[in-house]
């Protein structure tokens, strides 16, 4: 589906505050902001051959992948299963350790184990999740614990996805995919709403 030139017009007012609102449906989001200009004549908001994003369309190479795991041989195994597929692997060896890395490199995914020293993995998750600009980064388990009690307490925790040990490399990387894609698709509607946002200020200063 293609998106032919929406239009929006903000109306000449006094006003000091006005509301830009783009209705679009579900299936032409997001898209890119580099589509949308203001026109000269009535300051109105246009997005020309607007293209969404699909999750077949992302480009999900470069995505940084954090492993978080304090037993070497299985950072190393998560590590050599995405090998071919372009990501640039960071890795923690702890709880605490994991928050750093997330605070200096903000990854677009966490390979999470559960039992890990300083914090545990349901402590760090609950953490991100807490946290409103590390929230929507995608927590995937990764676990030897497979009880019914360990699976939920990792979903109340906040975990995205679960994966038991050991851990079969399809399966790892379908998982890591499907996030990945979720994750981008929810970067660029952010980019779309930040741009929208910028733009509207841009017009409310020009008619004050």
């Amino acid at each position: 589906m293609r998106l032919q030139a929406a239009h929006c017009r903000c109306p000449q007012s006094r006003a000091k505050t006005a509301m830009v609102c783009l209705l679009f449906n579900r299936s032409s989001l997001p898209i890119m902001p580099s589509k949308i200009r203001r026109t000269p004549v009535d300051g109105g908001l246009t997005i020309e051959e607007g293209i969404p994003m699909s999750g077949d369309e992302i480009d999900l190479s470069c995505s940084r992948i954090l492993i978080a795991d304090d037993n070497e041989q299985n950072r190393e195994l998560l590590d050599a299963y995405l090998a071919d597929e372009d990501y640039q692997i960071l890795m923690a060896n702890d709880g605490r350790k994991t928050m750093e890395q997330v605070d200096a490199h903000q990854p677009d995914l966490i390979l999470l184990d559960i039992m890990m020293p300083k914090m545990s993995g349901y402590e760090v998750c609950e953490q991100l999740k807490a946290d409103p600009e590390k929230r929507n980064i995608p927590v995937l388990m990764v676990t030897a614990l497979n009880e019914q009690g360990d699976i939920e307490k990792a979903v109340n925790a906040g975990c995205d996805d679960y994966l038991t040990k050991p851990v079969n490399q399809l399966e790892l990387k379908t998982r890591v995919r499907s996030l990945l894609r979720v994750r981008h698709l929810s970067n660029e509607r952010d980019r779309l709403l930040a741009y929208i946002e910028e733009m509207e200020q841009q017009i409310l200063q020009t008619r004050s």
